[in-house]
C-alpha cells in the first residue's frame, strides 16, 4: 500500500506522461543519430522514417517538453513567492 501524496491525481499523471515524453524525446535523439550514421554508409531507411515520424511525432513531444519545463519554472517561482509572502505575514 502506497503513502497518500499532497499532489492531485491530475499532477501525478500529468508527471507520468512527461516521463514517458522524454523517453520518447530522448529515443527520438538516438534513432535520428543512428539514421544520420546509416545515411553516411549508403543506408536511408532509417532517414527516411524518422523524417516521415518529424512531424506527426517527434516535433509535439519536443514542443510538450519545452513547453512543460516553461511551465514547471513559473509554477516553482510562484510557489516560492506564495511560500515568501506566507512567512512574511507570519513574522
Amino acid at each position: 500500500m502506497s503513502a497518500p501524496t499532497s499532489q492531485p491525481i491530475w499532477k501525478i499523471w500529468l508527471d507520468r506522461l512527461l516521463v514517458v515524453n522524454v523517453f520518447l524525446v530522448i529515443g527520438g535523439a538516438g534513432w535520428f543519430g543512428l539514421a544520420v550514421v546509416s545515411s553516411s554508409q549508403g543506408l536511408e531507411a532509417p532517414m527516411r522514417q524518422f523524417m516521415r515520424l518529424w512531424e506527426p511525432l517527434f516535433t509535439p513531444a519536443i514542443g510538450l517538453l519545452m513547453g512543460a519545463a516553461l511551465i514547471n519554472g513559473v509554477w516553482s517561482w510562484w510557489q516560492r513567492q506564495v511560500q515568501r509572502a506566507r512567512s512574511d505575514s507570519e513574522s
